[in-house]
């Protein structure tokens, strides 16, 4: 069966994207290729910048007021944890707060990011200017131990792929993949106007390019 639409096109996008793009930037940084870090940087900052502007203009499941719940709702989907329940049209309530979690910590990697300076003061964000060498220190200890949060946050994301893969028979990657959701009859999905998603991609694009440029990317 082809299960159930539930993710548009826009937001596996950007889900594939950011982890490409992470991706870069954490090799490109291990290589202190400063330049291919800071425009990816650059790319990740515009990517939450659109999935921010999505969550509220997007598509039904993308929007935040369709997934971010209470702690009852919370606790009650935790205590279904263990039942082979049907899965949600969207994220559940756990993984709602997952995905407010990583977006904030993706806030702080990337606005310390703009701030940060090496010791030589060579190798900055594009903002670094703008502030004295200890705040820009201090900034990049920050944009270093945000990078170690968002590590755990994606250990556990992957953990939680697994369990609902094996587990629950929830195939979460095959649905971020195709759109679709296996064992869900056709749901109320009701996708985001082109006009938002048009000025959302301009947003995005506007502040990749601008980042990436006053950084010194190209």
């Amino acid at each position: 069966m082809a299960g159930s639409r539930i993710w548009d096109l826009p937001t596996r996008l950007f889900h594939w994207m950011l982890v490409l793009l992470v991706l870069i930037a954490w090799q490109s940084a291990e290589r202190r290729d400063i330049s291919l870090h800071v425009l990816a940087g650059s790319g990740v900052a515009g990517l939450i910048v659109f999935r921010l502007w999505w969550g509220f203009f997007g598509g039904s499941t993308a929007r935040f007021a369709n997934f971010i719940k209470g702690p009852g709702a919370v606790l009650g989907y935790a205590r279904s944890l263990f039942t082979h329940k049907e899965p949600a049209l969207g994220h559940n309530p756990m993984g709602g707060w997952s995905v407010v979690g990583l977006l904030l910590v993706l806030l702080g990697l990337t606005g310390f990011g703009l701030f940060a300076s090496d010791v030589d003061g060579l190798d900055s964000g594009p903002f670094a200017d703008f502030v004295d060498y200890d705040t820009g220190r201090l900034a990049s200890h920050l944009h270093a131990r945000f990078f170690d949060g968002l590590e755990i946050l994606v250990a556990l994301h992957l953990c939680a792929i697994l369990f609902y893969h094996l587990v629950k028979r929830h195939k979460l990657v095959h649905a971020m993949v195709t759109g679709r959701q296996a064992h869900l009859a056709d749901g109320a999905f009701t996708p985001g106007s082109r006009v938002m998603l048009g000025i959302g991609v301009v947003l995005g694009m506007a502040v990749t390019l601008g980042l990436a440029h006053l950084g010194g990317a190209f």
